[in-house]
């Protein structure tokens, strides 16, 4: 459960980071909408990115792993989806690019720190 709860706020903290220093990446402005997009990937980022890792795995053997950025942005992708666009929306690749990067990051950084 441990697991869980750092995605969740690595997720959390990845989106409000990604709203605050991205122009693509908007939002309505409410705290609840922040805390929801980010919940939602932080258990997309437990629940389907295992998955879907073990499923590409030859893909990642062969890329040397760097195809694990491409199923983080598909999951940021769903997550743009998943919302409507006047409650969250990231536009454009780029947009998609930058704020898995920054999951990534804050990812990294928060299992660092809550371990």
């Amino acid at each position: 459960m441990n697991g869980l709860i750092e995605k969740i706020i690595a997720g959390i903290i990845g989106i409000g980071i990604s709203l605050y220093f991205l122009s693509e990446v908007t939002s309505d402005g409410q705290i609840q909408t922040i805390l929801l997009v980010g919940a939602a990937t932080g258990l997309l980022m437990f629940f389907v990115r295992p998955i879907l890792s073990l499923v590409t795995l030859p893909l990642r053997i062969i890329t040397l792993n760097l195809f694990s950025l491409v199923i983080m942005m598909f999951l940021v992708w769903i997550i743009d989806a998943l919302f409507p666009s006047y409650q969250f929306e990231i536009l454009g690749l780029n947009g998609i690019l930058y704020t898995t990067l920054i999951l990534w990051g804050t990812e990294k950084v928060t299992s660092l720190a809550l371990k």
